[in-house]
Order: structure tokens, then C-alpha cells, then sequence
């Protein structure tokens, strides 16, 4: 997995360096917080393994160690930030949030006491504070000097995207599992609230800080047009997005994708107690998949949900 390779994420701070320099290694105990995607584990061992995506981050230019101050929580939650101050991080966010009710931007023991005289840090600190979108504030774009080196991006990026699946279950018995899909079948069904949609694929801090919902405005690849270019030339590919049981039977289809998934949210937006996705994600799967047909199901998420 790739929350296990410290060497592929030094790799991938390059790769994101040449667009922007950023990390988060805030460490998710609970996948209620909507901001649980940001964080590399719940387990505090494997948050401080991925900030050696700092030396890859960094290169000659600051790399930032997002929400430094806040989480002053013993074991669990400080030893990453340990971990970046010892990697010679050169900025850290402070957060916008409040420790015992006291702005972290107004914390003199936790910024200059803690952070700066105890851990001392003395390099640099970005505040968010006065900005409408904090984030925004933290990042120092750049355009990649070639095409030949944002197609290396790219190339990277893919393998990085095919390292980082994880794969629930295969197959109802193990001995007979069901991917990989064969490219050449006589029509395969693909379906979903995300199938054919980017804006949803993409999730929050595409195009709008929310998200977006849709294919407008949006460059990329779906996973509806993925699987077309995937398959053999003589495969049909059917796509509806919500399906009925009666067009699921009626169809002769060799297998099924579905694609469902949450739809995108940022910061406090997806803080929330339930843990499932929307509707009609899950009657989606119902219909397709409580029958006899084989049937696939990507579930895109930003944290564990229950489908």
C-alpha cells in the first residue's frame, strides 16, 4: 500500500514540488472528522514514516508542515511534527482552530514556548488566519518548466494511483477471484453516481473549495471513459447511471462496474456521524448487484464508510 513506502512518497513530494510544495501529517482518530483524507493513518508509526515525503517536498524552497501547533496531544499526535523538525521543515501552519479556547494564532505558550524555544524551530511560520480559504495561503505554486516534465508528472502519478488501491474483497470465495476483468466480453454494464463524473472523482479543492459535481470546467479522464479505452474494440459498454433491477435482468451483461462513492466536501463541511454514502449509491448496488451478475464496485472515499 502506498501508506507503506516511504521512498515512493519522498518520490512523490518531487513530483508534487514541481506544482506545489505542501503536506498534511495530521494524524485521524476518528473518521468522522472531514478531514480524515488528509491524514496518512490513524496510526501515529506510519504518519511519521510518510514525512519523509518532506526531503522529496522540499528540495532548495520551504516545504509546509500543515496544522503544527494544535494537536499537542502526547504520543499519538506530536511525534510526526518531531519527525519534520528533525527532517529540517522550513514552515509550519498554524492552525486555525482553538486549544482550550484560545486561538492557536494567539497561543504564545504553544507557538513560542512549545514550538519554537522547546522543539526549537526558529526557520519560519505561515499563518492562515487572515485569509478566506487558509489553505490557499500555504501553498507556493509553480508551472513545470517542460511538457516533457508535467508528462513525467503524469506517468507518475498513474503508478502512484495504481499502488494506492486497496482491494476490500475478491471474489465471494477466495479460490475464485473475481478481478482482473477480461477486456473482451460481448456488453459489460458501467454504472454509478460516479462513474461519469469528475467533479465527484476529484473530490474537494477542484475547481470550487467545496467541490464540484459534473464533467464541466474539468480536464481529465472518467472512469466510464477509462474502461472504454481499456477494453477490446468489440466490447459493448453500457452506461446507466441508476439503474432498475428490470434493466439489469433484461440486459445480457458479462459483468458490472459500479462506481459510487461520497460526494466531495472540505474541512468542517464533512464533519458528520453518519458514515454512508448517499443515496442513491447504495440502492445502486442493490440492484445491480443482488442478483446472479458479477459485478465490481468502486467505492471512491475520502475515510472507511459503511456501504
Amino acid at each position: 500500500m502506498l501508506s507503506r513506502d516511504p521512498e515512493l512518497l519522498r518520490k512523490i513530494g518531487e513530483a508534487t514540488a514541481l506544482e506545489v510544495r505542501a503536506t498534511c501529517i495530521a494524524v485521524c482518530r476518528d473518521p468522522r472528522w472531514g478531514r480524515c483524507y488528509e491524514s496518512y493513518s490513524e496510526d501515529h508509526r506510519i504518519v511519521q514514516a510518510m514525512t519523509e515525503i518532506i526531503p522529496g517536498l522540499q528540495g532548495d524552497l520551504t516545504a509546509n508542515s500543515q496544522h503544527g501547533v494544535p494537536f499537542v496531544g502526547g504520543n499519538i499526535h506530536m511525534p510526526a511534527y518531531l519527525d519534520s523538525i528533525k527532517k529540517c521543515v522550513a514552515t509550519v501552519m498554524i492552525s486555525y482552530s482553538s486549544w482550550n479556547g484560545v486561538k492557536m494564532h494567539a497561543n504564545r505558550d504553544l507557538v513560542t514556548g512549545f514550538l519554537k524555544d522547546k522543539l526549537k524551530f526558529k526557520i519560519g511560520r505561515v499563518s492562515t488566519e487572515l485569509h478566506p480559504r487558509p489553505m490557499l495561503t500555504t501553498l507556493i505554486l509553480f508551472m513545470p518548466e517542460s511538457l516533457q516534465e508535467l508528462t513525467w508528472n503524469i506517468e507518475n502519478w498513474l503508478g502512484t494511483l495504481r499502488r494506492s488501491l486497496v482491494l476490500l474483497k475478491n471474489g465471494k470465495p477466495a479460490d475464485t477471484p473475481l478481478p482482473p476483468l477480461p477486456k473482451k466480453a460481448p456488453k459489460i454494464l458501467v454504472t454509478g453516481t460516479h462513474a461519469d463524473n469528475l467533479g465527484y472523482e476529484c473530490g474537494g479543492w477542484t475547481i470550487e473549495w467545496q467541490g464540484v459535481s459534473g464533467n464541466e470546467f474539468i480536464v481529465g479522464t472518467s472512469v466510464l471513459t477509462a474502461v472504454k479505452n481499456a477494453v477490446d474494440p468489440t466490447t459493448q459498454v453500457v452506461y446507466c447511471e441508476n439503474p432498475d433491477k428490470n434493466f439489469v435482468k433484461s440486459n445480457d451483461f458479462s459483468y458490472a462496474i459500479v462506481v459510487v462513492g461520497e460526494t466531495p466536501y472540505v474541512e468542517t463541511f464533512g464533519d458528520g456521524m453518519n458514515l454512508t454514502i448517499p443515496e442513491p449509491g447504495p440502492s445502486i448496488i442493490t440492484n445491480v448487484c443482488g442478483g446472479t451478475l458479477k459485478c465490481v464496485v468502486a467505492l471512491i472515499s475520502g475515510r472507511p464508510v459503511v456501504i
